[in-house]
């Protein structure tokens, strides 16, 4: 059954199971999230669900965000997301999705906008080796030939160069619901999860389990 939530990353600690054995986890604070709009094959060719997640103010947000929510008696939330669901045509707006959806064991998709590390070169970027650091060298951090000049005289499409590092969407696949605090709509997961702390991102049931 497809399971989705979003949430905001906390950081990371550990967990000891029974036997002592050390888990790294991620900690999500996931939900509640409302159900905005629901969308049908009558309506839009297609069936799903949009949710919304941390409420604000009505004025830290545009007025077609909420003219939106406002057509759907939604309360104002800073972020918006779509999901296909198994169940959504039993969901209807207003309706709470809370960290209960998921149990202990689940597999997960984690998807989130990486930390952004700036423009970097080839050797940080793409692990290329630097050239000899001796007197006569001068090459000691460049990207590589370009290609050679008479032909195909141009740069071969996909050569790895310098440019921005990170601030990507990035989804951890098949991770591990390792404990669940209902009260303080925590999630445990199993291992890194993308981004900074504070950063929101989407808990989803994993495709490849």
């Amino acid at each position: 059954m497809k399971k989705a939530i979003i949430g905001r990353k906390l950081g990371m600690t550990q967990i000891f199971t029974d036997n002592g054995q050390v888990i790294p986890v991620t900690v999500v604070e996931a939900g509640p999230c409302t159900v905005v709009q629901k969308k049908t094959d009558e309506t839009d060719g297609y069936c799903a669900v949009q949710l919304s997640f941390d409420e604000v103010k009505a004025s830290k947000l545009t007025k077609p965000e909420l003219g939106h929510l406002e057509k759907y008696g939604a309360a104002p939330a800073r972020v918006l997301k779509e999901f296909k669901l198994d169940d959504a045509m039993n969901m209807e707006p207003g309706q709470v999705v809370s960290v209960d959806t998921f149990e202990v064991g689940d597999k997960v998709d984690i998807s989130g906008k990486s930390k952004g590390k700036g423009f970097q070169g080839v050797i940080k970027r793409h692990g290329q080796q630097r050239g000899p650091m001796a007197h006569g060298s001068k090459y000691h951090r460049s990207p590589g030939s370009m290609g050679a000049s008479a032909y195909p005289s141009k740069v071969p499409k996909g050569k790895k160069l310098p440019g921005q590092m990170g601030n990507k969407n990035v989804t951890a696949v098949n991770l591990e619901v390792v404990d669940i605090v209902p009260e303080d709509n925590i999630l445990l997961i199993k291992g890194a999860v993308p981004g900074p702390r504070g950063s929101v991102v989407t808990v989803k049931s994993s495709v490849k389990s």
